[in-house]
């Protein structure tokens, strides 16, 4: 059995979507909105994911 090379993907958990911006309903003296970042905990930021690599059967 040969192992197969890992493939990257899209994250199940945020879709590709890494980090948003959330409001927290107030203002800036400015007039802008604050917002937190969260990061997608599964992928880290990075909106994908390593498959592990599958063992795949060659010849008979």
């Amino acid at each position: 059995m040969m192992p197969q090379t890992p493939v990257t993907r899209v994250c199940s958990h945020c879709d590709g979507f890494p980090v948003v911006h959330i409001t927290t309903g107030t203002r800036t003296p400015d007039g802008q909105r604050r917002t937190l970042a969260a990061t997608c905990p599964t992928c880290k930021g990075t909106g994908t994911r390593t498959m592990t690599a599958a063992l795949a059967r060659t010849g008979k």
